[in-house]
């Protein structure tokens, strides 16, 4: 991958999204994209210093909330324990749809007060309820305030039947270049990736599978090298496994209307057939005789349906750990 193609794709795209994803955490209404830095001097130098402080503040803390830590909100000791309510154990085999369960449950029971202004939500069946997403955004938040949240989608698919099918190449090409797009869960058969990107006919890829030194992310001025990837690696798009999960990222209401009416004429103009690959519809899950899972469950983390949801996955080639 050419150098410069991948600093600007890796610096703009980050920049975007944690400026978005800030604004979630500090409840903006318009979240503001720094420039890159440039050499001054002045009063412009130091107000850029201290909003560099002030993402660098950020920037530490959300990482601390994947750290190594039992009390780490999305750390693997966590999302063991979710697993273990899910019929799982650790080092059984997690599809991409499992983890988009897990990780949803994990932002819901997350405690710390910044991160009351994200949700989750899971498609069901290959089908996003506008009015289920838009809900979750204008839920209370637990201070009892009023407000939006950000909202990330999951959408579990499947590109194909033991293969992947090479017809949706341009598919994922086109979602991954929307502003919307997170990336994608997912990798080869027995081996999980983290798809962020392409190149021609390849996937630009994360790999978690090298293991480093532990840094303790509850003191100051932890390391941070071992967090970022200096260089994501390529794979051929017909060597992915046909089981993935789609992410989006929509800061308001607004963005995910906006969202749901590109995605859905992508949806359109790539499908062959007449079934596109997933679709959004009017309305709440209910509506359609589906039995949609509460925001809250009192008497146990998972429910009926969703543990048999769950179980369902189950079969799909990809680890977790």
């Amino acid at each position: 991958m050419d150098s410069c193609d991948s600093e600007s794709w890796t610096s703009s795209t980050v920049r975007k999204l944690t400026a978005s994803f800030e604004a979630s955490l500090t409840a903006e209404r318009d979240p503001k994209v720094l420039p890159r830095p440039r050499p001054q001097r002045g009063p412009t130098s130091r107000d850029w210093d201290g909003s560099e402080m002030r993402n660098e503040i950020y920037h530490r803390k959300i990482i601390s909330w994947f750290g190594d830590s039992p009390l780490a909100a999305f750390g693997l000791h966590q999302l063991i324990e979710y697993g273990k309510k899910s019929g799982k154990m650790a080092g059984d085999w997690y599809g991409p749809a499992v983890v988009a369960h897990i990780l949803r449950k994990a932002v819901e029971e997350a405690r710390d007060p910044e991160l009351q202004g994200v949700t989750v939500y899971v498609a069901q069946d290959c089908t996003v309820y506008s009015s289920d997403v838009i809900d979750r955004q204008c839920s209370l938040l637990d201070s009892g305030k009023a407000g939006t949240k950000a909202v990330i989608i999951l959408v579990p698919v499947r590109l194909g039947g033991e293969r992947t099918n090479t017809d949706y190449l341009e598919f994922v090409k086109g979602i991954l270049s929307l502003e919307y797009c997170v990336g994608i869960i997912g990798g080869k058969p027995k081996q999980s990736y983290y798809f962020a990107g392409f190149q021609d006919d390849s996937l630009i890829y994360m790999d978690p599978h090298y293991c480093q030194s532990f840094v303790d992310v509850s003191i100051k001025d932890f390391p941070l090298e071992s967090f970022h990837c200096p260089s994501p690696k390529k794979m051929s798009f017909k060597k992915m496994d046909p089981s993935c999960t789609i992410g989006f990222y929509c800061r308001t209401v607004q963005d995910f209307e906006k969202a749901s009416e590109e995605i859905t004429k992508m949806l359109k103009s790539s499908s062959k057939e007449k079934y596109p690959l997933f679709t959004f519809v009017k309305g709440h899950s209910r509506d359609y005789d589906f039995v949609s899972s509460p925001l809250h469950e009192e008497n146990a983390l998972f429910s009926e349906d969703e543990k048999k949801r769950l179980k369902r996955f189950s079969t799909e080639e990809f680890v977790l750990l």
